[in-house]
C-alpha cells in the first residue's frame, strides 16, 4: 500500500521591494511610537505662536499674523484628529489647504469661517488634551493646560482677522464647541449606556447651569429693568477699575468647575468624560476672548485668569461635596481612595481611541 506524501512548497525568500516595504513600515511605526511627532507638533505650534505675537507687536511683514494662524490651526487640527483616533494627516492637510486659500483669497467670509473653525477646534482640543486627575492639585493643572491650549487658539482666531458680530460669533462657537465635545465624549464614554445615574445627574446639572447662565445674561441684556442692569454693571465696573478685569460668568460658573470635577472623576469612573464635555464652556470663551475690540489684551488675560481661579474654587467645593456623599470618610480613608484611583487612560500625547 503506497502513501502519497505531499510536496513541500519551496519557501520563496522576500524580494527586495518587499524587504524595503517592510523596513519602511517598521520605521514609520517606530516613529509613530516615539516622541518625534509630538516634538514636531510642538515646534509648529511654537513657531505659529511666535509669528502671532510678533504680528501683535507689530513687527515684521503684514502676512506674518495670517501665517501664524494657519500654522496653529493646522497643528491643532492634527492634534485633535490624533487625540480622538482620526486621520491626522488628511485633516491637517485639509486645514492647511483651507488656511492658505483663505490668506490668498483674502475674502471676509472665508476669514470668518476659518476663525470659527479655529476657535471650535481649539476649544475641543483643550478639553480632550486633559488626563485623569487623582487629586485636586492635578485637576488644577489640567484646567490650566486646557486654558493654555484655548488661549493659543484664541490668538490664532484673531490672526485670521474675521469680520463678525461679536454676540453671534460667541453663541455660534460656544454651541459648536459643546456639540463637538459631546460628540467626542459620546464615543469615549461608551455612549448613553455609560452615563449611569451619576453621569446623568452631572449632565442634567451642567445643562441647567448652562441654560440658566445664557438665559439670565440674555434676559438682563434685553429686558432687564434699568435699575437692576445698572446695579450689575456697577459691580462689573468696580471689578474692572480695581482688579483690572471681570471674570466671564460661564467660564467661572460652569466650564472650569466641570473640567476640574470631570478630570477628578475620570480617575475613578468613565462618567467623568460627560462632565468634562461641559469644559468647552470654559475653553470656547477663552478662545473668543481677544475678539472684543473694547477690551485690551491685558484685561482679556486677567479676565481669563480670574475666571480660572474662581472656577477652581467652585470646582474644589463640588469635588469635596462629591467625596462627602460618595467617598470614604477620614483622611486615612481618603488617601487610600486616592491610591486606588488608577483608572487607566492613554497618555496625553496618545490617541484616546
Amino acid at each position: 500500500m503506497s502513501t502519497h506524501v505531499p510536496r513541500r512548497r519551496a519557501i520563496r525568500p522576500p524580494s527586495r521591494s518587499e524587504r524595503l516595504r517592510a523596513r519602511l513600515s517598521g520605521g514609520v511605526l517606530a516613529i509613530r511610537r516615539s516622541r518625534f511627532p509630538f516634538l514636531v507638533w510642538a515646534a509648529v505650534v511654537a513657531a505659529g505662536l511666535a509669528a502671532l505675537v510678533t504680528a501683535m507687536v507689530p513687527v515684521g511683514p503684514e502676512w506674518l499674523g495670517g501665517a501664524g494662524a494657519v500654522a496653529v490651526a493646522t497643528a491643532y487640527t492634527w492634534g485633535l484628529a490624533a487625540r480622538t483616533g482620526g486621520r491626522p494627516v488628511i485633516f491637517s492637510a485639509l486645514a492647511l489647504a483651507m488656511g492658505v486659500a483663505v490668506l490668498v483669497s483674502d475674502e471676509r467670509v472665508l476669514r470668518t469661517g476659518a476663525a470659527v473653525m479655529t476657535c471650535v477646534v481649539s476649544a475641543v482640543l483643550g478639553v480632550t488634551a486633559t488626563v485623569p486627575a487623582v487629586r485636586f492639585v492635578n485637576a488644577c493643572r489640567e484646567a490650566f493646560i486646557a486654558t493654555l491650549v484655548a488661549s493659543i487658539g484664541g490668538l490664532a482666531t484673531v490672526g485670521f482677522e474675521p469680520v463678525i458680530t461679536l454676540v453671534r460669533f460667541e453663541y455660534a462657537t460656544l454651541g459648536l464647541s459643546l456639540l463637538g465635545a459631546f460628540a467626542v465624549v459620546f464615543r469615549l464614554g461608551a455612549g448613553f449606556h455609560g452615563l449611569g445615574r451619576r453621569g446623568m445627574l452631572a449632565v442634567l446639572l451642567g445643562s441647567l447651569v448652562l441654560a440658566f447662565t445664557l438665559a439670565y445674561a440674555e434676559l438682563i441684556r434685553r429686558y432687564g429693568p434699568p435699575g437692576l442692569v445698572d446695579h450689575l454693571l456697577a459691580g462689573v465696573h468696580w471689578s474692572r477699575d480695581h482688579l483690572g478685569a471681570f471674570p466671564r460668568p460661564i467660564e467661572a460658573m460652569l466650564g472650569v468647575p466641570a473640567l476640574a470635577w470631570g478630570c477628578h472623576m475620570r480617575a475613578r469612573r468613565r462618567q467623568g468624560w460627560w462632565v468634562c464635555a461641559f469644559g468647552a464652556a470654559a475653553t470656547a470663551p477663552v478662545a473668543q476672548a481677544l475678539l472684543n475690540p473694547a477690551i485690551s489684551y491685558l484685561e482679556c488675560g486677567l479676565s481669563v485668569l480670574y475666571g480660572l481661579v474662581v472656577g477652581l474654587l467652585i470646582g474644589f467645593v463640588v469635588i469635596r461635596l462629591d467625596l462627602a456623599f460618595t467617598g470614604p470618610r477620614g483622611s486615612r480613608a481618603r488617601r487610600a481612595e486616592e491610591a486606588a484611583a488608577v483608572r487607566p487612560e492613554p497618555p496625553r500625547t496618545r490617541a484616546l481611541l
